[in-house]
């Protein structure tokens, strides 16, 4: 997590930081729990270019797609609210997102 937040700080303005939380998984249950948290950043990029250079930082760190969906992962970095919107629909379904970004609005 260290490392994903210094590759981050490269990038763009890391405003604030969530405490971690570990999570038990979904989907896939025979696997190590997750570690989550949430930042808020600053950046002139829009929505879609974000989302790109996100995608590039997972790989940057050994992310491997051709894991399934919901199996173990080295790094996995989504936007979940944008200007204030919510743009992932996991938002909704997930009460420990909601909670670790009400900690960083």
């Amino acid at each position: 997590m260290a490392r994903a937040v210094e590759l981050l700080r490269e990038l763009f303005e890391v405003e604030k930081i969530s405490p971690w939380r570990r999570t038990s998984p979904i989907g896939i249950h025979q696997q190590p729990d997750f570690l989550n948290g949430a930042l808020r950043l600053q950046t002139s990029m829009d929505l879609q270019l974000l989302r790109v250079t996100l995608k590039q930082l997972e790989d940057q760190m050994g992310r491997d797609r051709s894991r399934p969906k919901y199996g173990p992962r080295e790094i996995d970095l989504d936007v979940l609210l944008w200007n204030k919107e919510v743009v992932d629909e996991d938002y909704y379904e997930r009460r420990f997102l909601q909670e670790l970004v009400s900690q960083v609005i």
